[in-house]
């Protein structure tokens, strides 16, 4: 009898050591999910920094893409000097059609009326007229700001004894024009256009100076509209 107990006692024992064998394997198998379920995430997270990281890239290349695009187009500038506010008043026009920058010519002793009286032969323009060392106007601003910017300059000036005005020599002479476009432009009672533009391009020494063009002192605005338009400049 004692000898059947404790064969019943040692079965029982045993089976319980199986049963608890089987759990455990049961346990660890149950656990290996949930591992795989995080390395799982990780992935997924390293794949979304990766993807952050090319969005990032992406965008700072296109960014540098268009600045150089927009710094290789270059800009327009219209420059002019303007004795009465006739050629003043074209370059508003061309600059307003071409979507350019505007930049005065302004003599550091301004010309008054007086100045301007061509048929005295005291006045001021008469003098410098007949004295050629008289013409060298002190202006007060030489280049415009941000010059190198711009890749193409429409230069206006009023015609003077059949030239153009003076005070548009030292601007050209001063200036660094190369690697530009330049398209001189002026207003007159009825002289032409002349030899102006081809004067001041021999001034300046630099630049792929253009043809120009002369609107009459009451100039039309669609007229000047037309021949911007006419220029492919327009930004």
């Amino acid at each position: 009898m004692k000898k059947w107990l404790c064969t019943v006692l040692a079965v029982s024992m045993l089976t319980g050591i199986l049963t608890g064998c089987g759990s455990t394997s049961g346990q660890a198998e149950a656990d290996a999910p949930a591992v795989e379920s995080q390395d799982t995430e990780t992935v997924a997270d390293a794949t979304e920094v990766t993807d952050d990281a090319t969005d990032a890239v992406t965008d700072t290349t296109d960014a540098q893409e268009t600045e150089a695009q927009t710094a290789s187009e270059g800009k327009t500038l219209v420059v002019f000097f303007s004795a009465t506010g006739s050629t003043a008043a074209v370059a508003q026009t061309i600059a307003d059609t071409a979507g350019a920058d505007l930049f005065e010519i302004t003599p550091v002793e301004p010309y008054t009326g007086d100045d301007l009286n061509w048929s005295n032969e005291d006045s001021r323009v008469s003098r410098e007229h007949d004295d050629e060392s008289l013409r060298n106007v002190e202006l007060t601003q030489e280049t415009p700001d941000n010059w190198e910017d711009y890749d193409t300059v429409l230069i206006g000036y009023p015609i003077w004894w059949g030239i153009a005005a003076w005070p548009v020599n030292n601007f050209v002479k001063d200036n660094d024009f190369t690697g530009k476009t330049v398209i001189p432009f002026c207003t007159s009672a009825s002289s032409g256009i002349g030899d102006s533009g081809n004067l001041l391009a021999e001034m300046a020494g630099t630049g792929d100076w253009q043809d120009g063009q002369r609107f009459s002192s009451a100039a039309n605005d669609q007229d000047v509209k037309d021949w911007v338009d006419s220029l492919n400049i327009t930004e």
